[in-house]
């Protein structure tokens, strides 16, 4: 047996999407092998919380409605075009939005989009991972610093007079050019983490700590409230819903886990098995494939990411018991299925993380009796892929025999280090390759 030093804990990681049932995570009867994932989570929840608070009233440029509150973002793939517009060297950032057609580039960010003094997508996607990893770290840890981040940034965002967002995204992804700035319906995809909210708030509730106030809570599920008309009657959001791709995919994931928010666990779940018995029919092919994300200019990107909405549905459903992991499209396919047919496909120039925690979950749901899953992990994330934050709530999954512990504690409790090292665990871990002919699963104490 192979022994070598502990590795290195990852750096901070933004999952495309995620719903971490508050009951397991409070329940905290975390497994050894979920050591380093929980080390991993209590330096993203340092990291990720040293830029905030945010505010969408932290932004130069405001709403045409000349309110700080409204939300404002820019479609991603939209590209000037300043052809007809004269001498462009002499156009303002400014003129160019007003002045220059504007063309579609699919798959191609626009740098402008969050570097032109408008910012709330950016800040919303950082603000969500703060709250995801702040009331994880909270659980694991029990430290007051991690509850209050959580409190603070809630109440930065939604609540606080001065700051809060008004409850619509009217100007959410807005299409720039001479025909006016007007908010699309994709727009509703920046709020998708709404998704990684809840269950943050839900296991400070649930879990009782002291800096979750009632009144905070109270104040949160009013916005919320105020919120949810908007979602399920604008005109752009009914669009949304009604878009087959991705995009449908996380409308349900926000409107779920925002009806659960409020106690609506009924109205969630009718969201939930609409989704499945609505959009989702079409989105897996008999093979796995996806083929709204797989004829994108990057399909490998957007079957990871329609995978990690897709799950994050299923995960809501079962929260509020409905059962989604064998519910088959019309093609006869599952999650499963396109998860499977994900992994056989190369990464290319894209990042090939983006699909390992969705292989760790589907293990985890559906049971990995031959090691696929596992092996997939090993061959292609390596030998720290127990490191990763969702290694902890992807469980039981086999750690193809690389971490082994020595004692019989189950979680960290100082959460001293911010840069892993120097940090102390109630359980001693050592790791070992642990690769055998047959490749997988070999988890023998010693």
């Amino acid at each position: 047996m192979l022994f070598t030093s502990v590795p290195a804990v990852h750096s901070f990681y933004s999952y495309s999407n995620d719903f971490v049932d508050p009951t397991f995570i409070l329940a905290r009867n975390f497994s050894p092998s979920t050591i380093l994932a929980q080390k991993t989570i209590l330096k993203s929840a340092v990291e990720s919380a040293a830029s905030g608070p945010w505010s969408v009233t932290n932004k130069s440029i405001i709403a045409p409605t000349g309110d700080k509150h409204d939300y404002m973002s820019w479609a991603p793939y939209w590209w000037p075009d300043c052809s007809k517009a004269g001498n462009t060297t002499e156009l303002s950032p400014q003129q160019i939005w007003t002045t220059c057609a504007y063309v579609s580039r699919d798959g191609q960010f626009n740098p402008d989009v969050r570097t032109s003094g408008v910012n709330d997508v950016g800040n919303f996607a950082d603000f969500s991972d703060a709250v995801f990893y702040n009331s994880l770290a909270w659980a694991i840890n029990g430290s007051s610093v991690y509850a209050a981040n959580v409190a603070r940034f809630i109440d930065y965002w939604f609540i606080n007079p001065e700051t809060a967002m008004n409850p619509n995204l009217e100007y959410a992804q807005m299409q720039r050019g001479p025909d006016g700035q007007k908010g699309t319906h994709t727009g509703l995809l920046d709020l998708k983490s709404m998704a990684k909210i809840v269950p943050g708030v839900l296991i400070l509730r649930e879990g009782k700590a002291p800096e979750w106030t009632a009144d905070l809570d109270a104040q949160f599920v009013n916005w919320t409230n105020s919120y949810l008309p908007w979602l399920t009657t604008a005109k752009l959001a009914i669009e949304e819903e009604e878009s087959l791709n991705n995009h449908g995919s996380f409308y349900f994931n926000q409107l779920a886990a925002l009806q659960i928010l409020v106690g609506d666990k009924d109205g969630a779940k009718e969201t939930i098995e609409k989704f499945f018995k609505g959009i989702y029919q079409g989105q897996i092919a008999a093979n796995g494939d996806q083929p709204f994300e797989s004829a994108r200019t990057r399909p490998y990107h957007y079957r990871a990411y329609n995978l990690g909405a897709m799950l994050t549905n299923a995960r809501l459903g079962q929260y509020v018991g409905y059962d989604a992991w064998n519910v088959t499209t019309k093609a006869g396919s599952t999650i499963k299925d396109a998860c499977d047919y994900a992994m056989t496909q190369p990464a290319g120039d894209e990042d090939a993380s983006e699909l390992y925690s969705i292989v760790n979950a589907i293990g985890a749901v559906y049971g990995d009796p031959d090691g696929k899953y596992a092996k997939y992990l090993l061959q292609n994330a390596g030998k720290s892929y127990p490191e990763d934050a969702s290694f902890l709530w992807n469980q039981p999954m086999s750690d193809s025999g690389l971490v082994k512990t020595g004692d019989s504690g189950s979680s960290v409790t100082d959460p001293k280090s911010d840069n892993g090292a120097g940090t102390d665990f109630t359980v001693k871990t050592w790791v070992a390759v642990c690769v055998t002919l047959m490749g997988i699963s070999l988890f023998e104490l010693f």
